[in-house]
């Protein structure tokens, strides 16, 4: 067989793992921040779909109905 494999590794030591660098320290932190965010600007979004108060399929009111510019002739 290919490898080589001749039995089973022994570590002379207890396995040691490195500190983290900084840099992904705070880019961890960073996008964690960003899911976070993301996911409370869905939440406002979507809540009451999710909660049950709004049926998906009601719809929204638009930009145009905001402003007062809703035509009556439909």
């Amino acid at each position: 067989m290919a490898g080589g494999h001749h039995g089973p590794k022994t570590y002379s030591g207890p396995i040691h793992i490195h500190p983290p660098r900084a840099v992904h320290k705070w880019g961890a932190k960073l996008l964690g921040a960003t899911m976070w965010f993301w996911v409370f600007y869905r939440l406002k979004n979507d809540a009451p779909v999710l909660f049950g108060f709004r049926h998906p399929w009601d719809g929204h009111h638009g930009h145009h109905e905001a402003h007062g510019e809703h035509k009556e002739e439909h």
